[in-house]
């Protein structure tokens, strides 16, 4: 991936970020944090990967968001200049309970030993 898309990346985290703690009015979105934009080369497709506090809720706030997108991909494309504006996919963010699951995995093999 070249220097100039995770740059963008990384500005998309921000101002999606920005854009649901500001201007989104839905108090379940407050649980919500970006930790992570891939955005394709071409600039076609962007996935905004998310995790959400409550869990018992994920679905519906995932269903929240992705029923936003256009709203949210209009106030990106104010706040960030660039030729061709992706459109916005969230996506649950799994790696934090792959990593939470990892180590207990190895707590419990440290404890057997």
């Amino acid at each position: 991936m070249s220097i100039k898309i995770d740059r963008l990346n990384n500005t998309v985290v921000e101002e999606i970020s920005q854009i649901l703690r500001t201007e989104i009015k839905d108090d379940r979105i407050n649980f919500v944090t970006v930790t992570a934009a891939k955005i394709t080369n071409d600039l076609s497709f962007a996935k905004i990967y998310v995790t959400i506090l409550n869990d018992k809720e994920r679905d519906s706030i995932l269903k929240q968001l992705n029923k936003a997108s256009n709203f949210i991909e209009r106030e990106l494309s104010k706040r960030i200049n660039i030729r061709k504006m992706p459109d916005i996919t969230f996506v649950y963010d799994e790696s934090i309970e792959y990593a939470t699951n990892i180590e207990n995995i190895i707590e419990s093999i440290e404890n057997n030993e």
